[in-house]
């Protein structure tokens, strides 16, 4: 009698204790799992603008988007400090572009304005358009910015809009110009303008799903 007493303490014992080790390791399996795809699933987005003179509204809206469906953001420029929009604004440079590895971000959105017309010819913005879109990123620009992807050799037989300003560049480099306000052809996103920002940001988030 004793003896089978003396099992049967141990039994509970040992499924007391297997109770205890279930209840407290599957809540953290569960949780550690749900952070690693968390992280996994997290979008990293490049935007890249003049230092002077960029356009707010193309800036600032699609970044509101991107950061509200929880992808991060970098900004990129050819100087570092604190760059001035043509409106006022002001955005915090996070890397020159010379220091951009595309490996690090999943696309890259070029912004257009007054101050980004002065430099669309600037080779270190054709190279790094190149570099994402050689990589299979989405490469995406606003306003004038196309130009930038036009004379990098990225729309030929693409189908892409711009600020009217820059039309004749997206057509010398062999692009299909529509004039819409947003044109998508596989991984590259173009914009013709402020106007156009919010679905401008909304495709490239929509993409990058």
């Amino acid at each position: 009698m004793i003896k089978l007493k003396f099992i049967i303490h141990n039994l509970l014992f040992i499924i007391l204790i297997l109770l205890l080790f279930s209840g407290c390791s599957l809540p953290f399996g569960k949780k550690q799992s749900d952070t690693n795809n968390m992280n996994s699933q997290k979008k990293k987005i490049l935007m890249v603008i003049s230092p002077i003179d960029f356009r707010d509204k193309e800036y600032f809206e699609p970044k509101a988007i991107f950061e509200k469906t929880g992808m991060e953001v970098k900004t990129a420029s050819i100087q570092s400090g604190i760059a001035k929009g043509a409106d006022g604004g002001e955005a915090k440079i996070d890397l020159s572009v010379s220091e951009v590895k595309p490996e690090d971000f999943d696309a890259v959105v070029f912004i257009g304005g007054p101050g980004m017309a002065q430099i669309v010819a600037d080779d270190s913005l054709q190279i790094l358009a190149r570099k994402f879109h050689d990589a299979g990123k989405i490469t995406s620009a606003i306003c004038v910015a196309p130009s930038i992807l036009a004379r990098a050799g990225l729309l030929t037989g693409k189908k892409a809009t711009s600020f009217p300003d820059v039309k004749d560049d997206l057509i010398k480099g062999k692009a299909e110009y529509t004039g819409e306000s947003v044109t998508v052809d596989g991984k590259i996103i173009t914009a013709n303008g402020p106007e156009s920002a919010k679905e401008f940001g909304e495709k490239i988030a929509e993409a990058l799903k």
